[in-house]
């Protein structure tokens, strides 16, 4: 029996790329597909939409309505989109797995008291290989201690409207968990004119802006006469939305609570 995968924000382009990985997945199949009232892509083929031909499913505009218990819904919306539908599949007992970033603190938290209601897979980032790069970073920051100043760069494409990345402030706070300082306190997102010189406690984070760039993320720990860098480059959204379907997967039988893909990864 395959995994039923709703699609929320099914008309953009993540949305494509979750409705046709979700379809060719031999595991899933795309139950429904979720776009904003009044949105022009209403009553389309979600498969026509995601240039894979006719699948039978075509776009709604409520989440709610089509919603069941067994499915696991794909998110990359908007954060207030994200947390209505957190709250549907709370209240409905479905999963749901959020890629969604730019969640202010009160909604970030708002989020995670109703993922404890159901099963629930939250991450800024979902591809294998940005994961990984988490580990890595993580152990990077532990061997190296405090010999080695964190610099994070992201680079994303024009139209990204939040910044510094998602994926990035969790690089941040990765080195800051391994390293013992407090992100919130030791994050510095941006630098201009007399700054005075850098601190030990210092975690930079640059953010970069233009084309179409899909996603790049380096963090650089810059010693006294060495350097070391970890790079990850998404070339296409599929290792995103790749990554977000076996999460979709993993979570149609775990029990109720908030996972990340660390655990869907068994990382």
């Amino acid at each position: 029996m395959t995994v039923p995968i709703i699609v929320c924000g099914a008309a953009g382009r993540m949305g494509r790329a979750l409705v046709r990985l979700a379809h060719e997945n031999p595991a899933s199949h795309v139950h429904a597909a979720v776009e904003n009232p009044g949105h022009s892509a209403l009553g389309s083929d979600a498969g026509v939409l995601a240039g894979i031909g006719e699948i039978g499913v075509a776009v709604v505009d409520s989440y709610g309505a089509v919603v069941t218990p067994e499915s696991v819904a794909l998110d990359f919306t908007v954060p207030a989109a994200s947390i209505q539908n957190m709250k549907i599949a709370a209240d409905s007992h479905a999963g749901i797995a959020i890629g969604t970033t730019g969640f202010e603190p009160n909604q970030r938290r708002e989020l995670e008291e109703l993922a404890a209601r159901t099963r629930t897979v939250i991450a800024p980032n979902m591809s294998v290989g940005v994961n990984v790069l988490l580990k890595l970073v993580a152990a990077a920051t532990e061997a190296l201690g405090n010999g080695f100043d964190p610099e994070i760069v992201e680079m994303h494409h024009r139209n990204k409207v939040d910044a510094p990345s998602g994926t990035a402030l969790a690089l941040g706070r990765a080195v800051a968990d391994a390293s013992g300082r407090i992100f919130d306190d030791d994050a510095v997102m941006e630098r201009s004119g007399m700054t005075g010189a850098r601190t030990d406690r210092e975690i930079g984070i640059m953010t970069l802006r233009g084309g179409d760039v899909v996603g790049d993320h380096t963090v650089v720990f810059a010693g006294l006469g060495e350097r070391i860098e970890l790079t990850h480059r998404a070339s296409s959204r599929d290792c995103l939305a790749r990554g977000a379907v076996r999460a979709g997967i993993w979570l149609a039988d775990r029990e109720d609570g908030l996972y990340g893909m660390a655990d869907v990864l068994g990382l």
